[in-house]
């Protein structure tokens, strides 16, 4: 195994810190950080780039911390928890501008300050766990390839811990199995499955029980198929398998900036992408004219339409955004659009491009994603005018972004 000694320069996105070796190759160090220099081991060796294994830290960075997690390093689910949480959030930053730039080909935009969790810690209110091949729960790990068991987390709330700690299940068939964590202490265990036949689950805690089926549409199996969330005092249903952000400050801080890139008069029309449950919906709306969301998910409509009820400027429609956006025969003011990880498909950009509504806010996960939409968005007249980062999950790679696009014809 080759091994250099490398000083590191930047943090890439996906969390590892990056330097050049002698022949000025990218080399890309998981749990290191910028600034320091570092004794590596290549353990994946390309001809543009290089992967290595963190060996010796012969200069540490004054932003380095002990990690308190004893699963750090091995289970996969931080990235940071050996940096300083202010300098986790000048990284994030710094990687937002160079994705934007480099890979969007976006320059002079404004990129505010990531703002920061109040929750560093215990923030997430559901986690996902995978089963090991021995019949345990854990985190798939890709330091070693594997789902690897854990005895604790810390950026989880405490109740969630203490029921995973007690939980035993039966593995046979199951996919996945994620927690949640209601308002009002509520617990939720959604097992997706291979098959139809449904894990068995003893806990000595009371819990609710769904079964997430091969489709993808969740079936109740024990007490209440959902749990009940809180944003800025208003509550909302959020049924098994439908998608809500983990950690309730951070979504009440990406909700302000989008009102505020919103800026609504109460005269618009306003077109939301991706709707989920209904949370942006529920706060756009009465601050616009009409209100038109799409949402694919039959749960997430469901909970939507239950959410919303009170709302009679809404028209909610669900299905494929990319089947049911060329159908729609007006055109929108301000477009709200918050896809899954993967971004928006070609089909519903060209759509978009279409409608050319006078301001896009686009909500994305994923810093690389946006600079790939964004870089076509651009091509065909929309200006980005800023950006503002949310820092959703500490400890994590991971950064929101609320962006906010005007059309330039």
């Amino acid at each position: 195994m080759n091994t250099i000694t490398l000083s590191l320069s930047n943090m890439a996105n996906g969390g590892a810190a990056m330097g050049r070796d002698a022949n000025d190759r990218v080399v890309f160090v998981p749990f290191a950080i910028p600034g320091e220099l570092i004794r590596v081991d290549i353990v994946e060796d390309k001809k543009r780039f290089a992967r290595g294994r963190l060996e010796k830290i012969i200069e540490p960075s004054p932003d380095r911390v002990e990690p308190p997690c004893p699963h750090f390093g091995t289970c996969g689910g931080c990235h940071f928890q050996h940096i300083h949480y202010t300098a986790q959030l000048r990284f994030k930053e710094e990687v937002v501008r160079d994705q934007l730039n480099r890979i969007g080909g976006l320059e002079g935009i404004t990129i505010k300050p990531v703002l920061a969790n109040p929750e560093p810690w215990a923030f997430a209110t559901d986690i996902t766990f995978s089963p090991t091949s021995n019949g345990q729960l854990g985190f798939w790990s890709p330091v070693n390839a594997q789902v690897i068991p854990i005895s604790t987390c810390l950026i989880i709330r405490e109740r969630l811990l203490e029921t995973y700690q007690d939980i035993n299940l039966e593995l046979t068939n199951l996919r996945r199995l994620t927690l949640r964590l209601g308002d009002d202490e509520s617990l939720l265990a959604a097992l997706e499955v291979e098959e139809l036949e449904a894990p068995s689950l003893e806990t000595d805690f009371p819990i609710s029980v769904a079964l997430i089926l091969p489709d993808g549409v969740a079936a109740n199996l024990i007490g209440d198929n959902y749990i009940v969330r809180s944003v800025k005092g208003s509550d909302f249903r959020v049924s098994a398998g439908c998608f809500f952000y983990p950690s309730p400050t951070a979504l009440e801080m990406a909700l302000d900036a989008i009102l505020d890139y919103a800026a609504l008069a109460g005269d618009e029309k306003l077109l939301e992408l991706y709707c989920g449950v209904g949370t942006l919906t529920a706060f756009l709306a009465p601050k616009s004219a009409t209100t038109t969301a799409i949402e694919v998910n039959p749960d997430s409509v469901a909970d939507a339409a239950l959410n919303l009820y009170n709302l009679e400027n809404v028209t909610l429609y669900e299905g494929p955004v990319e089947e049911i956006l060329p159908h729609l025969d007006f055109q929108p003011d301000i477009m709200v659009v918050d896809p899954p990880m993967a971004g928006l498909p070609p089909t519903v950009i060209d759509e978009i491009l279409v409608k050319a509504p006078r301001k896009l806010i686009y909500i994305s996960s994923d810093i690389a994603i946006l600079a790939r939409d964004g870089r076509r968005l651009a091509a065909k007249g929309y200006r980005l005018v800023e950006v503002q980062p949310v820092d959703m999950v500490p400890q994590n790679y991971q950064v929101l972004t609320i962006s906010c696009w005007l059309y330039q014809a």
